[in-house]
């Protein structure tokens, strides 16, 4: 679950000059004044990174990249939705990264890897595909709707699809391994268990 919320939080860091963009954007109803404090962010986040001579992540510069380029965008178009499309290009991104076989063992407890590194797998596409469908109907939403409904809507689609599949995928994992765990010899189970510290 740590490791789960690490993750999140890593995201919403990546999102956060889009989403200052959104609530300045929405505060003033001024594009420029908007964009121009989404890129400040972005470059800020990635100075304090440089002076803290932190490693900086592909994905921060993607989203520095982003942001800047959409903004530039929507400085010369005045339309704001162009910043708007930056989550569909992080969500694709990401979904990508996701398709690798095997991505979701690091956040598995020693047990899970062991007894249902089948499902993890299965799991891990279903949030890379969780991520492809999220990169669509954020472009859907960003195309057809205002600045002010994608606000209100994104933002719920975005928690409630991840709880969604969070939970699935984390009642998947368990109701399969304790099958198989109990479908196990006594004392294969037990080597097990004691192996991956469980008894």
């Amino acid at each position: 679950m740590r490791n789960f919320l690490n993750a999140a939080k890593l995201l919403v860091l990546d999102l956060a000059s889009t989403i200052f963009f959104l609530v300045a954007y929405l505060l003033t109803h001024n594009a420029i004044l908007a964009v121009s404090l989404g890129i400040a962010l972005g470059l800020a986040q990635i100075g304090i990174q440089i002076v803290r001579k932190k490693p900086i992540d592909t994905m921060e510069w993607l989203s520095l990249f982003l942001v800047i380029a959409s903004g530039t965008a929507t400085s010369l178009t005045s339309d704001p939705r162009f910043v708007l499309f930056k989550p569909s290009v992080i969500y694709a991104v990401v979904g990508v990264v996701m398709l690798k076989r095997g991505w979701l063992n690091r956040y598995l407890p020693d047990i899970a890897r062991t007894v249902v590194p089948d499902v993890a797998e299965i799991v891990g596409f279903a949030w890379s595909a969780l991520m492809f469908v999220s990169a669509a109907v954020n472009t859907f939403v960003a195309l057809t709707a205002s600045v002010e409904t994608w606000a209100l809507v994104m933002p719920v689609y975005a928690v409630v699809s991840k709880v969604v599949v969070f939970i699935a995928g984390f009642a998947a994992l368990r109701v399969i391994a304790r099958r198989r765990l109990r479908a196990m010899p006594a004392m294969e189970r037990d080597a097990l268990l004691s192996a991956t510290g469980r008894q």
